[in-house]
């Protein structure tokens, strides 16, 4: 995904801002309406909350996840992705930053 353009999005100006800023993000939204956001992470160690499914894409480093029900912490490196299961959260942790896009499923 490295120097791929988004077209025919909208972006809300106003960053989510998580971590006392160590994690910032824009939400935008695709054509047909759906949400993404399009973020850094900086490194260190995060828990996230998952409402809707997530399929995040790393655009940019690596880093380890541990999903929900899982007992291993599992690689990740751009442009892979991986699926935050809803209603439930995940961990993140990186030594690099971290770009990343990542799509909810609202359905």
């Amino acid at each position: 995904m490295a120097d791929k353009k988004m077209e025919n999005v909208t972006i809300e100006t106003k960053a989510n801002i998580y971590f006392d800023g160590k994690v910032v993000s824009r939400t935008g939204y695709h054509t047909d309406g759906s949400r993404f956001t399009l973020g850094i992470i900086t490194p260190g160690e995060y828990t996230f909350g998952v409402g809707p499914e997530e399929n995040m894409q790393l655009i940019a480093g690596e880093a380890e996840v541990l999903l929900a029900g899982e007992t291993e912490w599992k690689k990740v490196v751009a442009p892979d992705n991986f699926i935050a299961i809803a209603d439930n959260e995940y961990k993140i942790r990186t030594n690099d930053i971290l770009e990343y896009l990542c799509d909810y499923d609202e359905k």
